[in-house]
C-alpha cells in the first residue's frame, strides 16, 4: 500500500527521501510527493501522478534541498489518482503531512473543520488531519501536543508524519493500526514505512507500537504510548542487506523471485529439520508444550496465504489427523467463530502488516485459543511481534506484488508444522524421518521444474498471451494450487481466469467451456489421479482445448487439443503443491510480458494491503 518516508539531518535528504520512495515502489501505488524544508525555513512541496521517477523529473525542474522533510507514495482510497490527492497535504502556516490507513470519521471531521473556516483542496482524508492538526495546534501551542490531540480523534487506521515550518527540527508521528519505524543513524534520524525504505542508511530500528506518537529529533528519539506515559521501545537491528532487493540480471522483480525459490525454500528448512528430526523448538520457546496440547487448528490468511493455509488443512488433517479450519481474515472477522477447545490459531502473511490477519489475530487473542502461531516472511512485522509462536519464512524481499517465494515458502514452513502436530499424534520416528525427507528434497525438484522455462515461455505465446478467459483444475491439495495458479494470471496478465476443484465441472463451469477457453489442470500421480483424467475427458468431450502439467508416469498423451508439460518423476503428494505452483507463476509471468502489462507492479494492486 501506501509507503512514507521522512529524514531529519545536518545534510541535504531529499537524496534519501527520493531512493526511500523508490525501494517502497513494491508496495504498489498511484502518485508521489515530496516536502522539504530548505534553507529559509519555507516548505517546499512537489508531488506527481504515476511512478516515482515522475516526481524525478518534477525535481529536476524545481530542485530544492533540506535537512528536514517527508515524502509519500500513495494508493487511492478516498479520492482518485491526482496531483491534487497526492501527499503530503498542507493545511495553514507550513504543516505538511504524509499518511497511511484510512480515517474512517472524515467526513465528520472535515464538516467540523469547514464550520470553523478551513477550506479543503482535495478529496482525502488526510487532508483532514493536516487541518486538524493546525487547529489543535492554536490552543496547545505545541506542535507534538497538537498530534496527540488530533490523534485522539481519529477513527481508523493510521500510520503519519508530520512537519512544520515553525518547527523545523523534528518529525511528529503516530501509528495506530498501520506499520511505521524510526531507523537510528549519526546525528540523524529516520522515519519509514517499513525497513527496506532506510536500509542504504541504517540497520537499527525502532518500532512504534499501537497508540504510540513519537518526536524525532536529529539527535533524539521519544516516545509516549497512548495512556500519556514515557516509553522506551526497543532498539532491533535489522538482519536484511541494502542489495538485498535488486533485480540483478532478472528483467523483473518477479522473475527473479521464482528463480530464488530453490534457495528460499532451503533457508526456510536450514537448521530446523536436521538427521531427519524437525526441531520444535524453530516455533518458539512454548512451541512444544502448545502442539502437545493442541487438538485443532483455525488457520487464517488473505490471497495468495489462504491458498497456502487451504493446501495446509488437507495435510494437517490427512497427516497429523488433526481437525483444521480455515478463513479469509476478512470474513474471520466478522462471523463470530466457535472455538474448539485447546485450538491452535495460526496467522500467514508475508509481510507481517496484512490489516485483515493483523485484526484477526488481535480478536483471536480474546477469544479462547490455546496460542497463536504466525508464519511471516517480516521478522520485524507487528503479526511477527504480537504472536506467540513464531515460524519466519527466510524468502527473503519479495518485490513483486504477486507473490511467489513467499508462497512456496509458507508451505514449507506448514508442512514442517505438519511434522510438528504429527509427532505429538502419534507418528513414529521413521514417519517423521519420511516427511523431512521429503521437505530437504523440495529445493532440487524446484530447480529441476524451473528448467521447464522454455517450453513454458513458447506455450505462453502459442495458447495463452491472446487470451481473455482461461479456466484451472486441480482436485485435493492440488486444487488450492489451480486456485494460486488463476489468481497469479489474473493478478499480472489480466486475463479472467477461474479455478475448480475438477469434480465440480458438471455442477456449472463446464457451461464456460470452449476452443477459446484454455483450460489448465495440474496432474500429479496421486489417488486422485484417475478421477482427474474423467473430469479432463469431459472437458475434451466439449471441444476444450486442454494444457496439462502431469507426472511423466501419470498416462496422459499429447493429442489434438491436449498439451501435456512433463513435469519432474516422483513427486510425492507433500511435495506436489510446492512443485506444480512453479509453472504456473511461470505460465503467468510470460503470459503477462508477451501482453505488455507491468509484471512488479500490476494494476489497481498493492504489495502490502495494510487497510481495511
Amino acid at each position: 500500500m501506501c509507503g512514507i518516508v521522512g529524514a531529519v539531518a545536518e545534510r541535504n535528504i531529499v537524496p534519501i527521501l527520493m531512493e526511500g520512495l523508490r525501494r517502497l515502489e513494491y508496495r504498489g501505488y498511484d502518485s508521489a510527493g515530496i516536502a522539504v524544508l530548505n534553507g529559509t525555513q519555507h516548505l517546499t512541496r512537489l508531488r506527481a501522478v504515476g511512478k516515482v521517477r515522475m516526481l524525478d523529473e518534477a525535481l529536476a525542474h524545481h530542485p530544492t534541498t533540506g535537512k528536514i522533510g517527508i515524502a509519500h507514495t500513495r494508493w487511492a482510497t478516498h479520492g482518485v489518482p491526482s496531483e491534487r490527492n497526492a501527499h503530503p497535504h498542507i493545511s495553514r502556516d507550513g504543516i505538511a503531512i504524509v499518511h497511511n490507513g484510512i480515517i474512517e470519521n472524515h467526513e465528520e471531521l472535515r464538516a467540523d473543520l469547514e464550520r470553523r473556516g478551513y477550506q479543503f483542496s482535495s478529496e482525502t482524508d488526510t487532508e483532514v488531519i493536516a487541518h486538524r492538526v493546525h487547529y489543535h495546534l492554536q490552543s496547545v501551542h505545541d506542535l507534538f501536543k497538537a498530534v496527540r490531540a488530533t490523534v485522539a480523534e481519529l477513527e481508523g487506521a493510521y500510520a503519519l508524519v508530520v512537519v512544520s515550518e515553525h518547527d523545523p527540527e523534528r518529525l511528529i508521528l503516530a501509528r495506530e493500526g498501520c506499520p511505521v519505524v524510526v531507523g537510528l543513524g549519526v546525528d540523524e534520524n529516520f522515519v519509514a514505512s517499513d525497513v527496506a525504505a532506510l536500509l542504504p542508511v541504517t540497520r537499527r530500528f525502532i518500532f512504534l507500537e499501537e497508540g504510540d506518537v513519537a518526536e524525532v529529533r536529529r539527535t533524539a528519539v521519544s516516545v509516549i504510548d497512548r495512556n500519556g506515559a514515557c516509553v522506551e521501545r526497543p532498539v532491533r537491528e535489522s538482519e536484511l542487506s541494502a542489495d538485498a532487493a535488486e533485480k540483478g540480471p532478472f528483467a523483473h522483480y518477479m522473475l527473479k523471485e521464482i528463480h530464488e525459490q530453490p534457495r528460499a525454500v532451503a533457508n526456510t528448512l536450514q537448521e530446523r529439520v536436521a538427521n531427519g528430526r524437525l526441531l520444535e523448538a524453530a516455533f518458539g520457546p512454548a512451541a512444544t508444550e502448545v502442539l502437545k496440547r493442541t487438538r485443532n487448528v483455525h488457520i487464517v490468511a488473505c490471497g495468495t496465504s489462504y491458498h497456502a493455509a487451504c493446501v495446509a488443512r488437507y495435510f494437517i488433517e490427512q497427516i497429523a489427523k488433526v481437525p483444521c479450519a480455515v478463513d479469509i481474515a476478512s470474513e474471520y472477522r466478522y462471523r463470530s467463530p466457535l472455538v474448539p477447545p485447546d485450538s491452535l490459531f495460526v496467522t500467514i502473511s508475508q509481510s507481517g502488516e496484512t490489516a485483515d490477519t493483523l485484526a484477526a489475530l488481535r480478536l483471536a487473542r480474546q477469544s479462547g485459543y490455546l496460542s497463536q502461531l504466525a508464519i511471516c516472511n517480516v521478522p520485524e512485522s507487528s503479526l511477527v511481534r504480537e504472536s506467540e509462536l513464531v515460524m519466519l519464512t527466510r524468502a527473503g524481499p519479495e518485490i513483486g506484488v504477486a507473490s511467489t517465494k513467499a508462497f512456496s515458502t509458507q508451505l514449507a514452513a506448514l508442512g514442517m508444522l505438519v511434522v510438528a502436530l504429527a509427532r505429538h499424534r502419534g507418528a513414529d520416528p521413521e514417519r517423521e524421518r519420511g516427511l523431512v525427507t521429503r521437505l530437504i528434497e523440495l529445493p532440487s525438484l524446484i530447480e529441476k521444474t524451473l528448467q521447464l522455462d522454455p517450453v513454458i515461455r513458447r506455450l505462453a505465446e502459442e495458447r495463452f498471451a491472446s487470451k481473455h478467459h482461461a479456466l484451472f483444475l486441480g482436485r485435493g491439495a492440488l486444487y488450492p494450487i489451480a486456485m494460486e495458479g488463476a489468481l497469479k494470471l489474473k493478478e499480472i496478465s489480466y486475463i479472467h481466469a477461474e479455478a475448480y476443484p475438477a469434480g465440480e465441472l458438471k455442477h456449472g463451469p463446464l457451461a464456460l467451456v470452449d476452443a477459446d477457453m484454455p483450460v489448465v489442470a495440474v496432474a500429479p500421480n496421486n489417488d486422485l489421479l484417475e478421477k482427474l483424467k474423467s473430469n479432463l475427458m469431459e472437458v475434451r468431450a466439449r471441444g476444450g482445448e486442454l494444457i496439462v502439467f502431469a507426472d511423466p508416469e501419470a498416462g496422459i498423451s499429447a493429442s489434438d487439443g491436449v498439451t501435456v508439460i512433463e513435469m519432474p518423476k516422483h513427486v510425492t503428494y507433500v511435495q506436489a503443491p510446492v512443485v506444480y505452483t512453479i509453472p504456473l507463476q511461470l505460465l503467468a509471468y510470460h503470459a503477462a510480458i508477451l501482453r505488455g502489462t507491468d509484471v512488479d507492479q500490476p494494476r489497481n494492486l498493492a504489495k502490502s494491503v495494510t487497510v481495511e
